[in-house]
């Protein structure tokens, strides 16, 4: 276990820090490429020894676990991970029973949280700027994020994604956007997108398998020459391939596209689309009249992706407030969010380029960085570099083993920070115990500045989260005594190799 543990976060804690290094991954389904996020570097970690393979996907969950619940604060983790296990260890070779510390530790960890939550505060949009570009490591690629997602206020609003070209671009998307499947290529023939304006709108939540339930929407397209977009679950190939001949015959434009979600949510988009388009929602496929037709005023459709742009209405405003009522604390809201952003802030994309596929890859994961990192620190900040951890461990008195082994692990993100920027660690701790703990050392400038007014700061979710993690996998290591391996399924690959050679 030991062994495992400092295989993992030997090689990851290198990278804490703004002056920490970088790692250079090189699997077989990928170019190599440098990165210094901790979560990916520590998923690459594998051994060819079983049982250190084995303890080590274990250990990962620690800050898989971070990422998932933070997007950041992951090397953080790992830091904590190998000082709790390692002091934890000791105490166990020394006698302490495994489940009394496993509980210890846990009470703890319930203080040190508390403690952290009474210093946290709301920050600023120039704090959180700040954030965005000391995640990023680059002040242009800080702007970039802090300056998207401050127009949505909302994470899932900002689609970060690699491009072709050297530099990045930002576009701002607004308008009701989801994937275009169109139920045959031949509506877009040459053509690299359509825009109709004032086109009318018919939402099916049915499988249409016969035209003669639209004829009378379609003859009244026909006599109107409007243009219609017609969405539904799926088509027969006659009904397409009538529509087809409708459009070349006629000179008039009907688009048949298909609903791009699945299950519940394909009843969402449909109530978002009636909401914009005023449509009524056809649930069966009877006989259709010009009454649930809905209009939308502009709309481009591509390959993959269709616009629809539209002015608010009272209508749009309930299904905003509908869902909002839909969001559930501790669920994943993240679909439910992008759809509000779409009615009201609209959507930014951001497409990262660069001279080569490793530098963009290194790039585009800078960029989720800060994007997490600006988006968790929104709801709360304390101030950073490992101070917030080294106010609460000044607190911790010594009356159990579990808080012997987290006052000591309390102080090794601080630590590490300093180490990888070259920075003598006594010095600078004395110096902030002699201010009571008031100032954060800035290693940008090398000067200390008051914790009320500087812009080294952590989220403080992401510094709960990170030791919160960090406790349960130690304590579950900790309070394991052996492993069970399949050692013929282990020989087996053996042999197998053998035989290909």
């Amino acid at each position: 276990m030991e062994e495992a543990i400092d295989m993992l976060c030997d090689t990851v804690k290198t990278t804490l820090g703004p002056k920490g290094a970088n790692v250079i991954i090189n699997k077989s389904t990928f170019s190599p490429f440098i990165t210094n996020d901790g979560v990916t570097i520590a998923e690459s970690i594998e051994s060819e020894d079983k049982v250190i393979n084995t303890i080590l996907e274990i250990a990962k969950e620690a800050s898989i676990k971070t990422n998932e619940t933070s997007g950041d604060g992951t090397t953080t983790t790992l830091v904590l991970l190998q000082s709790i296990f390692k002091n934890g260890l000791l105490f166990i070779r020394n006698g302490v029973n495994p489940m009394v510390l496993k509980k210890e530790l846990n009470d703890s960890l319930e203080y040190i949280v508390n403690k952290i939550k009474d210093e946290s505060r709301v920050p600023n949009d120039e704090e959180l700027k700040f954030i965005a570009e000391v995640s990023a490591s680059d002040s242009e690629l800080g702007k970039i994020i802090s300056d998207a997602y401050l127009k949505t206020k909302n994470k899932d609003s900002v689609i970060i994604k690699e491009g072709n070209g050297v530099n990045i671009k930002v576009n701002h998307l607004s308008g009701y956007i989801f994937d275009s499947i169109l139920a045959s290529s031949y509506f877009l023939k040459d053509l690299k997108e359509i825009n109709y304006n004032d086109a009318y709108l018919l939402l099916i939540d049915e499988y249409i398998n016969d035209l003669e339930c639209l004829s009378n929407v379609i003859n009244y397209i026909i006599e109107k020459n409007k243009s219609l977009i017609i969405i539904a679950k799926d088509y027969d190939d006659e009904v397409i391939n009538n529509i087809l001949s409708l459009n070349i015959d006629n000179e008039i434009k009907i688009i048949l596209l298909k609903n791009p979600e699945y299950g519940n949510k394909q009843i969402s988009i449909l109530k978002d689309l009636s909401s914009i388009a005023n449509a009524k929602v056809i649930e069966k496929t009877e006989v259709v009249d010009t009454t649930f037709l809905g209009l939308i005023n502009k709309i481009k459709i591509t390959n993959d992706k269709v616009i629809i742009n539209f002015i608010s209405n009272k209508d749009v405003e309930g299904r905003v407030e509908e869902l909002k009522s839909e969001i559930v604390l501790g669920e994943d809201n993240s679909d439910i969010y992008k759809r509000i952003s779409m009615f009201t802030s609209g959507i930014v994309e951001i497409i990262v380029g660069e001279k080569t596929i490793t530098e963009r890859k290194e790039k585009k994961m800078r960029c989720d960085d800060s994007l997490c990192a600006i988006d968790s620190a929104s709801s709360g900040v304390v101030p950073g570099g490992g101070l917030a951890f080294l106010k609460v461990c000044n607190t911790l008195d010594e009356s159990t083993v579990g808080n012997l082994v987290l006052k000591k692990a309390l102080l090794e993100p601080f630590n590490q920070i300093l180490f990888n920027a070259g920075v003598n660690i006594d010095d600078t701790l004395k110096i902030i115990k002699e201010n009571n703990y008031e100032v954060v050392f800035n290693l940008n400038n090398l000067k200390y500045e008051n914790t009320q007014n500087t812009k080294i700061l952590d989220p403080t979710n992401v510094v709960i989260n990170s030791l919160t993690s960090a406790v349960s996998i130690a304590s579950m290591l900790l309070s394991t005594t052996s492993i069970v391996v399949n050692e013929y399924a282990n020989n087996l690959n053996k042999i197998n190799e053998y035989t290909e050679i």
